[in-house]
């Protein structure tokens, strides 16, 4: 599912608001550092990430690599910090509601 200009300046400004749920350190995207996303994934749709100094990828190889790994969309990459969004099918959750774009 690829983002519009419009779907991704909402997404954005939703994360705008929030601090980072989620560290890579120095051993990069690991399989507990997949399933700490997915799991955030699904409970919000929307992770923020922080990449520490020193690890073996910058920002964007992590988000890309997580983004392709749990079929989410990197939405943003600013410095060490980016954040990735994937729809939740999850009972209880209040879904984000994209803007057509």
């Amino acid at each position: 599912m690829a983002l519009s200009k419009k779907q991704v300046k909402q997404l954005r400004a939703l994360a705008n608001g929030t601090g980072p749920t989620l560290w890579i350190g120095k051993e990069g995207v690991t399989a507990a550092a997949a399933k700490q996303a997915s799991e955030t994934l699904d409970a919000h749709e929307l992770v923020k990430a922080v990449v520490h100094d020193g690890g073996p990828v910058d920002a964007r190889e992590a988000g890309e690599a997580l983004a392709g790994q749990l079929e989410a969309e990197l939405v943003q990459v600013i410095g060490r910090r980016f954040v990735l969004y994937r729809a939740s099918d999850k009972e209880g959750l209040k879904p984000i509601r994209l803007v057509r774009g």
